[in-house]
């Protein structure tokens, strides 16, 4: 079977455990397949936990969850040095912290102050963990997946700018409609008597190795000069919005950051090779800008008071720029 084959019988797995969601499951492999970490909002209940649950499941790779609360501390995350005696000597040792997994579900991102928030940052922006004098590196597959809660904001920390600039997408995950709602009791139940053997590690887990393979094979996806043009004109268009549109004018306070423009380029890639392209097309782009760019938009006072979201200014920003 090829890299590809593989993901896609992944994708199905997952999708058998997980009713309704098939679009989340997608962009969480659209994260794993660019090498990016996600930040999902939804209400509770809606299988956030369940997806990366799954996916570590089905994929030879380990998994950690923190959840986020106000007296979490740094070092629980990262790990700290720890006295250990033996022989009669004694010697510090680091002990690692959960953040020293494949798979890391951040729950709940936002109930924690910005000094544990940002003990997240080195992490996924370098791929290690210093502590002391000495820095530790992490795994090669390694993906951050943040939740937040859309409701309940009081006692809530908000993240930083440059904390959510450091996400690759910001998914945000609705309710299933009334056929997979159903389908999601019928499995429950079916779990709930053991029939789906949900408790058992399944047949067949794919090998780190095969992601690896996928994201050679979409390092060598080809962007033609116009789409790469189009990619720009879309970011362009959020930092000097009043020439394409004058509510875009008036909504957008602050456009994306070059992070945007880079990872809008993985993605609609690793999107092209998860369809079995091998090249970008201005759909592969237009299917996940919404994701890359939803959490770097900052809406001006006068959008907020409007009602206007950031779906909102970028429905309308994908209308205006025309593709190259």
């Amino acid at each position: 079977m090829s890299a590809r084959d593989d993901v896609l019988a992944l994708q199905q797995r997952m999708g058998e455990s997980i009713v309704g969601q098939a679009r989340m499951i997608e962009r969480l492999l659209l994260g794993l397949l660019a090498d990016g970490h996600l930040l999902v909002e939804g209400l509770p209940g809606l299988a956030k936990t369940r997806a990366i649950k799954m996916l570590a499941r089905n994929l030879d790779a380990g998994l950690s969850r923190i959840q986020f609360t106000p007296d979490l501390l740094p070092a629980d995350i990262t790990g700290s040095e720890v006295y250990f005696t033996e022989g009669g000597r004694g010697e510090f040792r680091f002990q690692p912290g959960p953040i020293f997994a494949n798979l890391v579900l951040a729950d709940e991102v936002n109930r924690s102050p910005a000094k544990v928030q940002a003990a997240l940052l080195e992490a996924m922006e370098e791929r290690q963990v210093t502590v002391g004098a000495t820095t530790h590196r992490l795994e090669p597959l390694f993906l951050v997946m943040a939740t937040q809660n859309p409701i309940e904001q009081e006692g809530t920390y908000p993240l930083p700018e440059a904390q959510m600039d450091r996400f690759l997408m910001h998914i945000s995950v609705g309710y299933p409609d009334t056929a997979a709602e159903a389908e999601i009791v019928r499995l429950a139940r079916e779990e709930e008597a053991g029939a789906a053997g949900h408790g058992a590690a399944p047949a067949v887990r794919l090998a780190p190795e095969a992601i690896f393979t996928a994201r050679a094979e979409i390092h060598g996806i080809h962007v033609s000069e116009a789409v790469a043009r189009y990619v720009v004109a879309l970011v362009q268009a959020t930092r000097e919005p009043g020439p394409v549109d004058d509510d875009l004018g008036k909504w957008i306070q602050v456009g994306v950051s070059p992070r945007g423009s880079i990872g809008l380029d993985k993605v609609a890639r690793a999107h092209a090779w998860l369809q079995g392209r091998d090249f970008v097309t201005p759909d592969d782009v237009q299917a996940v800008v919404h994701d890359v760019f939803r959490h770097r938009l900052i809406l001006s006072y006068e959008a907020h008071a409007a009602g206007v979201s950031a779906d909102a200014a970028l429905d309308r920003l994908v209308q205006r720029v025309a593709v190259a």
